[in-house]
């Protein structure tokens, strides 16, 4: 059941584009990410607020993380959240849109792996590696980059990807150490995306919303914080309870898959053999890593 909640998350987080294709075409990326933290951090704090506290379980887990208490681990993660969004920008900015969007989504399971093993002391298992480069390889055929590379990459744009991939990896990791000392999602995503919104606050009072004053724009807006955040972030968080944190990872890069049926069904995009295959793959990642180990060995 946890795996289809992370499942049902990135089928949310994949339907942004699509979303911002069909009403607010004109808002600039970091407008649109702005509100869409705002807004949608706005609303999982006031869930968070109404929600009655949940107690301490007895059998709750307690992980090894630096005592720096549950605030400095909600703080992380808000930082985490702010991020990202400048950091994807400006990725997919200078070295454009397919390049941007692999290498942040591609580092992300890695990065959140890598942080998962030296901070947590949780080891990724084998299958989990093979799971996340099948994945990225299906990741890397959608984005287009094999044909169309042509030598322009700016280290910048690299660094804002891998920097948006870490920031993933960062408020996913402490989103989990929260979860781990007993926190309820509705309570560790209201904290942390509710503070990630007073951060970026001041970023859309001064950006340019005058696509808010349209019923496009605002329906966009709409849909992008409660679909595709206070929804999509509660599921991710129930499914992040009883996951390693690694694994989720890896099965959020459905987002990609969902973005380009989207883009097909809806935005009538091109359809070649090049998203057969890379859908394929990304399709096979996930039946990897969710696969039962005696499927496995009555595989093998």
């Amino acid at each position: 059941m946890s795996t289809w909640l992370v499942v049902a998350a990135a089928v949310c987080f994949g339907t942004t584009g699509t979303a911002q294709a069909l009403g607010a075409a004109d808002a600039s990326a970091v407008s649109l990410g702005a509100a869409r933290i705002v807004l949608g951090g706005a609303i999982l704090a006031m869930l968070a607020i109404w929600r009655p506290r949940s107690k301490l379980s007895s059998h709750a887990r307690v992980v090894r993380w630096p005592r720096r208490g549950s605030v400095a681990l909600v703080c992380a993660g808000a930082l985490g959240v702010a991020a990202y969004q400048p950091a994807f920008f400006l990725g997919t900015g200078e070295n454009g849109v397919a390049v941007g969007t692999l290498v942040a989504l591609g580092s992300a399971p890695a990065l959140t792996g890598l942080l998962e093993w030296l901070v947590l002391r949780r080891r990724p298992t084998g299958r989990w590696a093979v799971a996340t480069a099948v994945a990225a390889a299906g990741v890397l055929v959608l984005s287009g980059v094999l044909s169309g590379l042509d030598g322009s990459l700016t280290a910048l744009g690299l660094a804002g990807s891998i920097a948006a991939g870490a920031s993933y990896a960062v408020y996913t990791l402490s989103s989990k150490a929260l979860l781990d000392r007993g926190w309820d999602p509705a309570s560790t995503m209201g904290a942390t995306f509710g503070i990630a919104a007073l951060g970026l606050l001041p970023v859309l009072v001064v950006s340019d919303v005058t696509w808010l004053t349209e019923p496009a724009g605002l329906a966009t807006a709409l849909w992008l914080a409660v679909i595709t955040t206070a929804v999509a972030y509660t599921f991710f968080a129930q499914g992040l309870q009883s996951l390693p944190a690694a694994r989720v990872a890896t099965i959020t890069l459905l987002e990609p898959v969902t973005a380009t049926i989207l883009g097909i069904v809806v935005l009538h995009e091109n359809f070649s053999v090049a998203t057969v295959i890379g859908v394929s793959l990304l399709l096979a990642g996930l039946a990897i890593l969710t696969a039962g180990r005696r499927k496995l060995r009555a595989v093998a």
